[in-house]
């Protein structure tokens, strides 16, 4: 780990100096795996990129005023073209907080991308017409502004469905140990 002390004013004694991990907290990376304080630095940038990319795509589609959440709930009601229950969302989405989906549900359908209905004794969401164009034109916008220079970067697209496979498996170890820190 690079320390300020270990920095001199000789430019040739710094390239000696080791660089990393990258971490946003180096006290958390000094513990027995600082590897996770890199993923956890990485993660954080990702979700804070993912989601100004999401509120920023979606107004250039048409939809002003919408949230990360917004966005991820009215993609997620537009999924596989099916009504979806506030359980349904949450339980996909991994949110424990179901006032925040109720709340972007709200919003969604005031704007007019979703409708609600009931299947028995639950409320459910389904797209309208207008929430399935906005959704096919951040696809098209997404497609243009995202992915194809994605995929210029040549990167291998298996060993991305790898990572996402265990950022997923990892997740479930940061649930565990959430449910423990709520029971300390």
């Amino acid at each position: 780990m690079c320390r300020r002390s270990d920095v001199t004013d000789n430019p040739d004694s710094r390239s000696d100096a080791p660089i990393g991990p990258v971490v946003s907290a180096a006290h958390l990376a000094s513990g027995a795996m600082p590897a996770l304080s890199e993923i956890e630095f990485a993660v954080t940038m990702m979700v804070n990129a993912y989601h100004r990319w999401m509120v920023r795509c979606m107004a250039a589609s048409g939809s002003q005023g919408l949230g990360p959440l917004d966005v991820l709930v009215l993609h997620s009601v537009n999924h596989r073209g099916r009504a979806k229950t506030l359980s349904d969302i949450c339980l996909v989405l991994n949110i424990e907080d179901t006032h925040t989906v109720t709340y972007a549900l709200k919003k969604l359908e005031k704007a007019g991308l979703i409708s609600s209905g009931r299947r028995g004794k639950e409320k459910t969401a389904e797209i309208t017409n207008s929430g399935e164009t906005a959704c096919l034109e951040y696809r098209r916008l997404r497609e243009a502004l995202l992915v194809k220079p994605m995929k210029a970067l040549g990167l291998d697209e298996n060993e991305l469905s790898k990572l996402a496979a265990t950022l997923r498996l990892v997740s479930g170890n940061y649930d565990q140990a959430a449910r423990a820190a709520a029971a300390m």
